[in-house]
């Protein structure tokens, strides 16, 4: 998924690693659970996110509603190669990804050139790609939109 409304990049004054959730943010994090109940999230095994604090906070709700702790992973920072990204969905099972608009844009758009998705690519923020991956694999995408 890609994190949920952040702070504007261009007036935070901090490091841009620690720039928050909005309030809109917030209440996009908390809706996750909802929106993502009809595709299986109750079998997630793990949480993984980009250490970056807009990420760790998109994902803090819904790790904490399945009783799991959200994990770090290198692979899901911003700037990170596809490389990096695709060993990483192909290793991890029924797992939840937090990631940047940047990442998942260019999973998305590999995903499309190779015919994958069931969905139009999109990915804006707080939105969720459901992957159907088997033996490493990813056969199929589902679009999930944000939550309201």
């Amino acid at each position: 998924m890609r994190h949920a409304a952040a702070g504007d990049r261009d007036s935070w004054e901090s490091s841009d690693e620690s720039r928050p959730l909005t309030g809109a943010g917030r209440r996009q994090a908390q809706g996750l659970l909802t929106v993502l109940e009809p595709h299986g999230v109750r079998a997630t095994a793990a949480v993984l996110s980009s250490d970056y604090v807009r990420c760790r906070q998109t994902v803090e709700p819904l790790a904490a509603a399945l009783a799991l702790a959200v994990r770090d992973a290198a692979a899901l920072r911003e700037g990170s190669p596809l490389a990096a990204v695709l060993d990483l969905v192909a290793s991890c099972g029924d797992t939840v990804l937090c990631s940047h608009g940047d990442v998942v844009s260019e999973l998305v758009l590999h995903l499309d050139v190779r015919g994958l998705l069931l969905d139009p690519p999109a990915w804006p923020k707080a939105s969720t790609w459901v992957l159907g991956v088997t033996d490493g694999a990813v056969l199929s995408a589902r679009y999930v939109g944000p939550p309201a």
